[in-house]
C-alpha cells in the first residue's frame, strides 16, 4: 500500500537542497552502497574496506554530510544507553496519547527513557529523525511509518528495529486487526440498511488505510453495498472539513473515515450545511480517539488497545535488546471492537 519497496542503491549525483540537512541516505545514494554501509563505515570503520571507505568519505563531501562524533563508552559501562526512540507520524492526532503513555510507562519500568519524535507523515522527515538519533538510542520503534520499506529494512540491519501498524518484511511488527475491525463497520452499517460507503482515505503511505479500504470494497460488495473513496489533502479534522463539497456530490448515507480526525471534521461541516446526522448520513471513523465521545453526537469508532500496544511495543523491543527477542518475520496482530455510538443510524429513505 503507498508505493512501499523503493530501490535504495542507484546513484544520485546531486546534492540535496540547501534548507535539508544531508542524511546518511544520500551518502548511500551518491556512493552507491546501502545505508547500513554507510553508518558502519562511520561509526565502526574496521567493518568496511578501505576502498569502500574513502568511497563512502568523497560521497559524504559531496552532499555536505557531516557524521556524529562518536561516543565513548564511560569505563565500567556496556554500550547501553537506555534510550530508545518512538517516532509517531502524527502527534497531534489523540490516538497517539494512550500508545506514547504505554510505550513511556513500561520503558520506564525497565529502565529506560523515551525520546519521542514526530514525523508529521512525512516519510524524509521521519528518516532524518530517526538517523538523528541512532547515535544515543538502543532501538527504534516507528508507529504508522511513512518510510519506505526498504529504507525499513536497511534500518533494521544496524539498530533493532520494530513497526507497529505496518507489515514490513524482515522487521518484527506489531498491528491492530484492521480487517476484522472494518468488516464490523460494514456489518454494522448493512444492518442500517446502507447501500452506498463512502470511504475518505488515509494518506498514500498509509498501509492501514489501504487495508481499510480494500476490506470495505471486498467485504462490502459480500452484502450488496457499493463503496466509493475520496482522497484527503490531510488525515486531520481541517482535511475532512475540505471534503464537504465532495461528499454532498455523493449518493453514499454512510461515510466511513481514515481516522477520527478526518470523520469528525467532516461531521462539523456537513452540520453546518444542515445535514442531520445520523438521520441524512451516517458517520464512522477509526481509532475511538479523545474527543469521539465528547462531540453531539458521539462518534462511532472502531477502537483499539493503544496502550497495550505501545506497552508491548517496548516490551518486544527489550527482548530484541537482550537477545532472546523475536525474529525479523515476528508478526503480533491485536483486536478491536466497534463502539456504537449516535453517529450511525437508519438509512435515510
Amino acid at each position: 500500500m503507498g508505493g512501499d519497496e523503493t530501490g535504495d542503491n542507484h546513484r544520485v549525483s546531486q546534492p540535496p537542497s540547501p534548507s535539508r540537512r544531508a542524511t546518511i541516505y544520500d551518502v548511500a545514494r551518491a556512493a552507491g552502497v546501502s545505508a547500513a554501509t554507510v553508518s558502519r563505515a562511520f561509526s565502526r570503520p574496521g567493518k568496511v574496506s578501505a576502498a569502500t571507505a574513502e568511497q563512502i568519505r568523497l560521497a559524504a563531501e559531496s552532499v555536505g554530510y557531516q557524521a556524529a562524533p562518536s561516543r565513548t563508552v564511560l569505563p565500567g559501562r556496556t554500550h547501553r544507553r537506555g534510550m530508545i526512540s518512538l517516532v509517531v507520524s502524527d502527534i497531534t492526532n489523540p490516538v497517539f496519547f494512550e500508545l506514547i503513555r504505554g510505550a513511556e510507562e513500561e520503558a520506564a519500568l525497565n529502565g529506560y527513557t523515551l525520546l519521542l519524535a514526530h514525523s508529521r507523515e512525512s516519510g524524509d522527515i521521519e528518516r532524518e529523525a530517526v538517523e538523528r538519533s541512532l547515535d544515543i538510542v538502543d532501538g527504534v520503534i516507528l508507529t504508522s511509518t511513512r518510510m519506505p520499506g526498504t529504507a525499513i529494512r536497511a534500518m533494521a540491519r544496524q539498530t533493532p528495529t520494530l513497526v507497529i501498524n505496518r507489515i514490513i518484511s524482515g522487521v518484527p511488527n506489531l498491528f491492530v486487526d484492521h480487517v476484522s475491525g472494518t468488516r464490523h463497520v460494514v456489518d454494522h452499517l448493512a444492518a442500517l440498511g446502507h447501500t452506498d460507503i463512502l470511504y475518505l482515505a488515509g494518506p498514500d503511505a498509509s498501509w492501514a488505510s489501504g487495508v481499510r479500504w480494500q476490506t470495505i470494497k471486498e467485504h462490502g460488495a459480500t452484502r450488496g453495498m457499493r463503496a466509493t473513496a475520496l482522497a484527503s489533502v490531510a488525515p486531520t479534522m481541517d482535511g475532512g472539513a475540505a471534503l464537504t463539497d465532495a461528499i454532498l456530490s455523493t449518493r453514499a448515507t454512510a461515510i466511513i473515515g481514515f481516522n477520527d480526525m478526518l470523520a469528525l471534521g467532516a461531521m462539523k461541516a456537513m452540520r453546518h450545511h444542515g445535514v442531520r446526522i445520523p438521520k441524512d448520513r451516517s458517520f464512522v471513523g477509526f481509532d475511538n480517539s479523545t474527543g469521539s465521545d465528547l462531540v453531539e453526537p458521539g462518534l462511532t469508532s472502531v477502537a483499539a488497545p493503544q496502550h497495550t500496544l505501545g506497552a508491548t511495543a517496548v516490551r518486544t523491543l527489550l527482548a530484541m535488546l537482550r537477545d532472546h527477542g523475536p525474529t525479523p518475520h515476528h508478526s503480533v496482530r491485536l483486536p478491536t471492537r466497534l463502539v456504537i455510538r449516535g453517529s450511525t443510524g437508519p438509512a435515510a429513505q
